[in-house]
């Protein structure tokens, strides 16, 4: 068989690399996550509401690349939880906003004094290697997302 016949391998698709990458870049942050009693796409909802509180749904997910049908089951159980609160947006009924409680603001004072310790034995002292292969990664998905525009 030759090498244009060989059957497709995983290790070959880009897709898998970066797949397999954040599904490690996951259980690495487990430590801190559980300590937060986040999952991580819950991790990553409160890290955009920490940054920008009382957004609407749709901003979340245009921030965090998700649909407002992924989106909303995970916020309701971080409200659930009693970390931030939905509520209509008084001028437009159908936008639901997202606010951060207290619990929620005291939570990302807690995450912020978390090491992530997987970081310094990946990059060492080499902060500047980890910026640019998270700007690379941005760009290949930025890119991706035009073209698919």
């Amino acid at each position: 068989m030759s090498q244009s016949q060989a059957p497709p391998r995983l290790d070959d698709y880009l897709c898998f690399a970066l797949h397999s990458a954040a599904q490690a870049v996951g259980r690495a942050n487990k430590k801190v996550l559980d300590k937060l009693g986040l999952t991580y796409p819950q991790f990553l909802a409160m890290l955009v509401l920490w940054t920008e509180d009382d957004l609407t749904v749709g901003q979340i997910g245009d921030k965090l690349f998700l649909e407002s049908n992924t989106l909303t089951p995970l916020l309701k159980r971080l409200e659930a939880a009693g970390l931030l609160r939905r509520v209509r947006d008084t001028a437009d009924e159908r936008q639901v906003r997202i606010r951060l409680t207290e619990r929620g603001r005291a939570l990302g004072e807690t995450a912020r004094g978390l090491k992530h310790e997987w970081v310094g034995k990946v990059f060492g002292e080499d902060c500047a290697a980890m910026r640019e292969l998270r700007e690379k990664v941005a760009a290949f998905r930025d890119r991706l997302v035009q073209a698919e525009a």
